[in-house]
């Protein structure tokens, strides 16, 4: 057994999901952050439970071929980026092991694995980012949280969101500074400004500027509204939203539109798309394309078959198929993107579409108001994955197929065998890399009816 506080050597065999190096210590797993499969390494151990332990990177002794300089300065106290110390290579064949291993280990399914989707552009790719905004030593600052914890990190710029977000957030910081309006206070619940939230159109560069405050401050941001607006012509919305909760969520319910509009546009594969604050759009537009590609191929659409895209968020994923089926239904229980969907319908003349206002769960109620059953059920859930009310819903519905595109692989692992033991079978997996130099990876799974 290795011992607290005491330094050991060993070699790196192994990355977990989350970015730490694996090896071993007289014969027990310990996991060391910021080092590279192939490091010959001198560690700490600072943490030592029953079956494994945590070490801390002392040496480097023989440095890993696959290691690269990290070229950010936050990478070792922010939270965001987890692989910027290895190569790009590396990251794709860690990160498509990651979804092998939780459909093998975890779902217990032999399936064919396709070819990992990497990304072409690695940097500046994200369209939106939520700074949360904090007081250090008397001046406002905004950045991303250390890993598990809620300290911001103050960032001058982050290469993974575009340039022009910076600049934003320095205009809007020294605005905060200049009128010393509060920042939000977790702990004491107090002071105003909680969030900065941005996004913008990859095609249409349309900007939608968000301030998240505890309460209404529309009248002291109105000068801040002109500063905006002025200086960049991009900026299509300027909101305010509310969250007046002593919570962990980002947005509240209320949004007051203080310039432009309550939405911007973009386009995704083709098909004009409005994104309101609340409504879900994939960070990464270009690879977003890529990956419902993957998933209309695995659907095997024709222009007499009906689908169903459930958590359908705005409609993206269905709409970009729409065109290619006689019939399209969506399904979210979220009222404001569901009027997203209907509007981004209207927008692509998609009259072959129906967007209903319900949970997952409710899948077979709101087929039973359709004329139409679907051959095809597209699922996109959140990282919880699906409950069983959603899974029971989805197969009483008995499609011949279901395309799953999920953000998590091993709740995605999970769903799926509980879809094998109900009668459906997982023919082939692909991993896609939506959000390179992070811990993230992207999974689209088709299941067909034996």
């Amino acid at each position: 057994m290795p011992e607290k506080n005491k330094s050991y050597e060993s070699v790196i065999t192994d990355l977990s999901f989350e970015g730490n190096g694996i090896c071993k210590v007289d014969g027990m797993t310990v996991f060391v952050p910021n080092t590279a499969v192939g490091d010959k390494i001198k560690l700490l151990i600072v943490k030592l439970l029953k079956s494994y332990a945590f070490g801390k990177l002392e040496e480097i002794i023989v440095p890993s071929e696959e290691r690269t300089e990290p070229d950010c300065e936050n990478f070792h106290k922010c939270g965001g980026c987890i692989f910027r110390h290895i190569n790009y290579k590396s990251e794709c064949k860690i990160k498509s092991d990651i979804v092998k291993n939780a459909f093998v280990r975890i779902g217990g399914i032999q399936t064919e694995f396709e070819e990992f989707l990497g990304c072409e552009q690695t940097e500046r790719y994200r369209n939106k980012a939520q700074y949360p905004i904090a007081e250090i030593n008397g001046k406002a600052v905004c950045g991303f949280y250390a890993p598990r914890s809620h300290r911001v990190i103050p960032l001058d710029d982050c290469k993974l969101q575009p340039q022009i977000f910076s600049e934003i957030c320095a205009d809007v910081l020294n605005y905060i500074n200049e009128r010393k309006i509060s920042v939000y206070n977790e702990e004491k619940h107090n002071g105003f400004i909680r969030h900065l939230y941005i996004r913008q159109g990859f095609h249409s560069k349309e900007i939608m500027v968000c301030i998240v405050a505890r309460k209404d401050i529309s009248r002291e941001l109105k000068a801040l509204v002109k500063i905006l607006t002025e200086k960049y012509t991009d900026i299509k919305s300027l909101i305010l939203n509310i969250n007046p909760d002593k919570t962990n969520v980002i947005l509240g319910k209320k949004c007051i539109t203080l310039a432009g509009n309550d939405f911007i546009i973009d386009t995704m594969r083709g098909k004009t798309i409005e994104i309101s604050p609340l409504s879900f759009y994939q960070v990464n537009t270009s690879q977003a394309e890529k990956l419902y590609s993957i998933a209309e191929e695995y659907a095997q659409l024709n222009n007499v078959m009906c689908i169903c895209d459930l958590y359908c968020g705005a409609g993206t994923i269905g709409l970009s198929m729409s065109d290619k089926v006689k019939k399209l239904i969506g399904i979210e229980i979220v009222p404001q993107a569901i009027e997203n969907a209907k509007k981004n319908a209207a927008y692509n003349n998609a009259d072959n579409t129906e967007f209903i206002c319900a949970g997952a769960e409710a899948v077979s109620d709101a087929l039973k108001k359709s004329s139409m059953s679907p051959e095809v059920i597209i699922l996109d859930p959140p990282r919880k994955g699906c409950d069983r009310a959603t899974i029971d819903a989805v197969v009483g519905a008995a499609p011949e197929r279901i395309v799953m595109i999920s953000c998590n692989p091993s709740t995605a692992a999970r769903d799926c065998a509980e879809f094998e033991k109900l009668g459906y079978k997982v023919n082939k997996v692909r991993g896609v890399d939506m959000f390179p130099r992070t811990g993230h990876v992207e999974t689209v799974v088709l299941l067909s009816k034996l």
